[in-house]
């Protein structure tokens, strides 16, 4: 299975995917978005710093990180019969880019498509909480410039996440991702026995 935990900044994506992959053991890989390769690394660092970056410089920065994930781990461990799990995917650039940033979220969509072979996720957890409170939280590596972009931003995330989950609601599970992160976890867990 190739499984993914979208939802605006701090709403426990990172906790949650790594708590999955524990719980499902060596079969399991976890990736991140944008990283996992060098260059996707090197990407990373890039879009998270300081740098003024325009809205399409984005886009094709995380574009080409996804490609190169996708190609050289993804793929290649779903191949093996591993279950891929991945803080992130395709839909933070079609939330964050293609909604907050205005590029259009269909559009943006239809470039992923093209950077990843078609290759979507069996299922996608929703994390699902209000920007207010997720801003209360203390980020896992230290804010970056989307959280530094504050409540305004992390609002037109959010309902571009809701958008997205109403175009695919055959993998969308939405998880109320406000709760205590062991809470959050049995959730996921349980969903996840459902759909296996």
């Amino acid at each position: 299975m190739f499984i993914t935990f979208e939802g605006i900044d701090r709403s426990g994506k990172t906790t949650q995917a790594r708590m999955l992959a524990e719980a499902l053991g060596n079969d399991a890989l976890l990736v991140r978005e944008p990283g996992g390769t060098p260059a996707a690394e090197r990407i990373r660092d890039l879009v998270k710093s300081e740098t003024a970056l325009t809205p399409i410089a984005e886009t094709l920065l995380f574009g080409a990180a996804r490609a190169d994930l996708v190609e050289r781990v993804i793929r290649p461990a779903l191949d093996q019969g591993r279950t891929v799990i991945s803080d992130r995917y395709g839909d933070s650039t079609a939330a964050y880019q293609g909604g907050a940033r205005g590029l259009g979220i269909e559009r943006v969509e239809e470039l992923n498509k093209w950077l990843t072979g078609n290759l979507e996720p069996d299922v996608t957890f929703f994390l699902e909480i209000e920007p207010a409170a997720a801003g209360t939280r203390r980020g896992v590596q230290g804010g970056d410039r989307f959280e530094d972009e504050g409540a305004t931003l992390q609002r037109a995330v959010a309902q571009a996440y809701e958008e997205l989950a109403g175009r695919h609601p055959e993998r969308y599970v939405r998880i109320d991702a406000s709760r205590p992160a062991a809470d959050v976890h049995a959730d996921v867990l349980a969903r996840l026995q459902v759909r296996a």
